[in-house]
Formats: C-alpha cells, sequence, structure tokens
C-alpha cells in the first residue's frame, strides 16, 4: 500500500483535478499499470496508458467487464450485495444492478441489441430539430436569469435531462427527482451531492427501481412510442426481461443518458472562459463546432474509469495480469497521454487528429456518443451566436467520485443577445 494507492482510489482526489492530473502524469511514465492496493479497497491494476486501454478493451472474451464493473470501497460493495443477498455464487458480481456496462459477450451483445436502434445516427436525426428548440430554450433561460447565474446547476444539467427523458417518455413534472436520484447515484462519495443522512447507495438504488417498476407497468398495459415502451415489452432470446433487467437498463439509460452530457457541457464552457482565444476562434469559424465537441469531450471525460476482469493470464506493457485480477481503465489519464496528444494539457478547439477514448472503444463504447454529441454541438451553437461576454466569477467545484465526475458549480457572469 501506498499513497499513490490510496490518493488514486480516493473520490477526493478526484475533485481536486490539478492534483488527480500530477498523479496520472507520474504513473503514466513511471508506472503506466500499475498494482494499486488502497486501503478498504480490493486491490487492481490502475491502465494508465491510451494504447493500453485499448488494447484491453479489443480483448473482450479476455478482459470482462462482470463481476466488477466499477471501482468501489469494500463497505459499499458489502451494503450492495446485502441489499439483494448477493455477491452471485456464479459470477461474484455484488451489484443489485445488472445494465449493459456489467454484461459480456452473447448477453451483452442481446441486450445492447434492444435499444441500439434508437441510438444510430439515422433515428438520432429524427430528434435534431427538437434538440435545437430545446438548445434556444436553455440559452433563453440563462439570458432571462442573467446576468449571473451558476451555469452547472441552472443550465447544464437540466438541458440534456429534458432530452433524454423526453425520448424516454418520463414525464417532464418528475424530472427533478431524476436529476436528485442521479446525484446521489453517481455523486454517493460527495458531501454536497449524497442523500442526506445517508452514504449507502443501495437507498438510491430502491428509490430507482420502486419509481421504474412503475414505469414498466404502465407502458406493458399501454405501450407507447417511446424508449421505455421498447424496455418494458422487450424480449431478448424470445424471453421478455427480468424485473432486475428491466430496472437497470432504464436506471443506465436514464442516469448515463443526461449526467456525463451536462458535465461536457459545463467543463466545455468553462475550457473556453479560460481559453479566451480558443472561444473567440470558435465564434469567428462555427465550421469548427465538430472538433470543438471532441476536444470537449476529451477535455472533461466525464466517466473517468470502468473496470475489467482477467479471465485468463495476461501480458500487459511488460506486466502480468494474472486470472481474476481486476483493472481500472482510467480514461481520464489516456486522453491526456502524451503519446497520443500533442501539447495534451492544451485545449484546442480545433485538435486534429484527436482520438479521445471518453466514450470507451469496441463493444462497450457508449451507446449514446451520438446523441451526446448532438447535444452538445446545439447547445454551443446556440450559445456562442448569441454571447457577446462571459466570465467566471467564483470557485468552480468538481464532483468528488471516482467513476462519474464533473464540475457541481460554475459560476458566471454574462451578455447574452436576445434570439
Amino acid at each position: 500500500m501506498s499513497s499513490i494507492d490510496n490518493a488514486i482510489a480516493s473520490p477526493a482526489t478526484y475533485g481536486d483535478e490539478k492534483r488527480l492530473h500530477a498523479i496520472l502524469t507520474d504513473l503514466r511514465q513511471n508506472d503506466p499499470v500499475h498494482w494499486t492496493a488502497p486501503e478498504g479497497v480490493r486491490p487492481y491494476w490502475a491502465v494508465t496508458k491510451h494504447a493500453d486501454i485499448l488494447e484491453v478493451e479489443k480483448l473482450n472474451e479476455i478482459f470482462h467487464n462482470e463481476p466488477r464493473s466499477t471501482l468501489m470501497d469494500i463497505e459499499a460493495e458489502k451494503s450492495l450485495a446485502a441489499m439483494w443477498g448477493g455477491p452471485d455464487p456464479k459470477t461474484g458480481r455484488v451489484s443489485p444492478l445488472r445494465t449493459l456496462i456489467d454484461m459480456d459477450g452473447a448477453d451483452h451483445r442481446a441486450y445492447r441489441g434492444l435499444t441500439q436502434p434508437w441510438f444510430m445516427p439515422g433515428n438520432i436525426k429524427k430528434l435534431e430539430a427538437r434538440v435545437h428548440e430545446l438548445s434556444k430554450r436553455y440559452v433563453d433561460k440563462m439570458m432571462e436569469i442573467g446576468p449571473e447565474c451558476d451555469f452547472t446547476k441552472a443550465i447544464a444539467v437540466y438541458y440534456p435531462l429534458h432530452v433524454i427523458m423526453s425520448i424516454m417518455g418520463v414525464p417532464e413534472t418528475d424530472e427533478p427527482r431524476m436529476l436528485k436520484l442521479t446525484q446521489e447515484l453517481f455523486g454517493g462519495t460527495d458531501p454536497d451531492m449524497q442523500r442526506p443522512g445517508s452514504t449507502e447507495t443501495s437507498n438510491v438504488i430502491l428509490d430507482f427501481f420502486s419509481y421504474f417498476q412503475g414505469i414498466t407497468a404502465e407502458r406493458r398495459a399501454c405501450p407507447g412510442e417511446d424508449l421505455a415502451s421498447v424496455i418494458a415489452n422487450g424480449k431478448v432470446n424470445g424471453c421478455p426481461l427480468g424485473d432486475i433487467e428491466t430496472a437497470s437498463y432504464y436506471i443506465i439509460v436514464a442516469t448515463a443518458g443526461h449526467d456525463t452530457t451536462a458535465s461536457t457541457i459545463a467543463g466545455g464552457l468553462q475550457a473556453l472562459i479560460q481559453n479566451p482565444s480558443e472561444m473567440k476562434k470558435l465564434k469567428e469559424n462555427p465550421a469548427l463546432l465538430n472538433s470543438a465537441v471532441e476536444e470537449m469531450i476529451r477535455w472533461t471525460t466525464p466517466v473517468q474509469h470502468f473496470m475489467r476482469t482477467a479471465m485468463q493470464d495476461y501480458e500487459l506493457r511488460g506486466r502480468t495480469i494474472k486470472k481474476g485480477d481486476a483493472l481500472s481503465l482510467l480514461y481520464i489519464s489516456g486522453n491526456r497521454d502524451e503519446d497520443v496528444f500533442a501539447d495534451p494539457f492544451a485545449f484546442k478547439v480545433d485538435r486534429d487528429p484527436n482520438r479521445q477514448v471518453a466514450f470507451g472503444f469496441g463493444a462497450h463504447v457508449c451507446l449514446g456518443q451520438h446523441m451526446a454529441r448532438m447535444e452538445i454541438k446545439a447547445f454551443f451553437a446556440e450559445l456562442l451566436k448569441r454571447l457577446d461576454h462571459i466570465e467566471q466569477v467564483g470557485e468552480a467545484k468538481r464532483v468528488q467520485s471516482v467513476f462519474v465526475s464533473g464540475l457541481k458549480t460554475l459560476p458566471v457572469r454574462y451578455s447574452i443577445r436576445a434570439a
């Protein structure tokens, strides 16, 4: 055990971006596949190089998502297992959830195929007009509540939330509840985000389950054209989804479908504020929006890691990964890899090439990546054409979480023109 081991497994480190990147830079240079044995956490390999992350991502038969898809401490694992009588005796899975990120092989392909058509570019294109309409609504809102606001809390979290909930068919009146539950789930280790009086993620999951059981019953009785109806009435290998799989599917779509996009929008705006020459370049040449969006995604990397477990011994960069060993693929480190990105700690709206790995790679690449890109691009296209001035006027704080993180506050002062 070392101080580095404890640091890279500590939520507090991920709330301090400068410290986090200093640690990860040192690991990339000196111990890129680092055996990590933190206090109170089961040991694992920290994989910090872009090439190694891609190598592991490609080898789906050797490195499985199950049973340990994300990093959590031993007490949290025990709490989740106790919730449903786990861990699973066959797989060792402790979480009561069984989402796409917990599945492998044919099982994963079958469940992913249930909703994949919804998130492909051809279908997403149909939503473009609606997304642009919503981006205008939220830039208008920003103008109305100005000249100051906490951009994260007032704008960034609500815009993508409304998009994904509209697609799912969740009533707009329930969106605040979905936002609160998502923040408690992903921010359960952050003092400002966790449920008051409780640090147990299991309680939040139970509330999600309860809510989506009601949605399932409604959509099975009266199916609609929304994504919730697809999930509620979906079949895999000819059989209806089980209760756990149905609720888990809702949860991964409902949470990942907005929280990470919100983090990219907030972090992307902060990057533009901190780099006024890049802001000027983008405003003068909106054709750079596509590359700017990729750079915002690289820069923020909201999903900071996923875990894999080795199914057999494997050599990775001179290290022997033993069968049963866990690995943390640190995307947030891979996206600052000096061997892949020229001047990786510079924010460049015209960066090309940009082989960012924030969406993962291969079979488990993010299902909603095309939707996220469209939402981010639409928002900044609307904002930048109407923005006269913007500055940060207070401290921006990051969520203290090893899994999903981003800005939880971004106080700004600005001037925006009417459309």
